[in-house]
């Protein structure tokens, strides 16, 4: 299963995601985002449109992952260096791993990263 985590602005619309994900180069079976983020109407009707389902992670659950890229906002903000790698390696579950570092859109309001789960 292959995992979309996404980090994104509070302006950011379902446009945004949907770049984000394009400039990923591939599809996923899933979506996930900070659990305070998944009922932000672009990322609902992002993920409607898609007929995905939606992986809400937990702050602690976040913080817990190795991420590839280190944003010192995403630092600040919420203890990991990328919420939208953070997000996809936890939803993909234990042995996750990232296809590649996080993607921005071009707008640069949203962030999406790829990760594969541990038994593929």
């Amino acid at each position: 299963m292959i995992v979309a985590g996404f980090g994104f602005r509070a302006a950011a619309t379902a446009d945004s995601l949907r770049d984000a994900l394009a400039r990923t180069g591939k599809d996923a079976d899933a979506l996930a985002t900070a659990a305070d983020k998944a009922d932000a109407p672009a990322f609902t009707n992002f993920a409607r449109t898609l007929g995905l389902p939606v992986h809400a992670v937990a702050p602690d659950t976040l913080r817990a992952q190795d991420t590839l890229t280190a944003s010192a906002a995403s630092r600040a903000a919420r203890d990991t260096g990328s919420v939208a790698e953070a997000a996809a390696l936890a939803a993909a579950g234990p042995g996750a791993r990232l296809l590649a570092p996080r993607a921005i859109s071009g707008d640069r309001m949203a962030t999406c990263a790829l990760a594969i789960g541990g038994t593929q």
